[in-house]
């Protein structure tokens, strides 16, 4: 397996989940098991740019799967970023712009602890809100967030740039 290879597995679907958004699915990274554990590798390796990471921090959903599987691997501990309606107990919410909307991300205000280097894990970045809404309710429980890790970086849409004030790491630039 290699970065080419890896590239070839994602599949583009038009006009999802809008009219005129280009889709990026992982699914068949995922189905491709010497895929997802170049992947995974891949990503481990660009964790250590980070230095010392106490945690990871999944949004949801694809982030889950991601950030689960370089838990494991590197020995880590997980936090979840939920969507609306998702937490049973008590939660901060924050709120942000969507490339096609709007949308709303919670977190347990147990989940982070104060001063705790975090590294948030995301598939995708694209304008940059979900990723800039998961570090602000990371930094409002006190966390450190000390880096942003994605799977695939849309360069065109500036979420790069939104995110400045953080260390991002992305495997495919798109």
């Amino acid at each position: 397996m290699n970065r080419s290879r890896l590239e070839s597995l994602i599949r583009e679907v038009a006009d999802f989940p809008r009219p005129g958004i280009q889709f990026k699915d992982i699914t068949p990274v995922l189905q491709d098991p010497e895929g997802f554990q170049f992947l995974v590798a891949e990503m481990s390796d660009q964790l250590k740019s980070f230095g010392k990471i106490e945690k990871l921090v999944a949004v949801e959903s694809r982030g889950f799967i991601l950030a689960s599987a370089l838990a494991v691997r590197n020995h880590l501990s997980l936090a979840l970023v939920r969507k609306p309606g998702k937490l049973p107990w008590k939660h901060i919410t924050e709120s942000y712009e969507l490339e096609y909307g709007q949308g709303e991300l919670s977190m347990h205000v147990d989940a982070v602890r104060e001063n705790e280097k975090l590294v948030i894990v995301d598939d995708l970045l694209a304008t940059g809100g979900t990723l800039e809404a998961s570090a602000k309710l990371c930094e409002k429980l006190g966390g450190e967030v000390i880096g942003l890790q994605v799977f695939i970086e849309l360069s065109a849409l500036g979420g790069r740039e939104r995110l400045g004030a953080y260390s991002l790491s992305s495997l495919f630039k798109i």
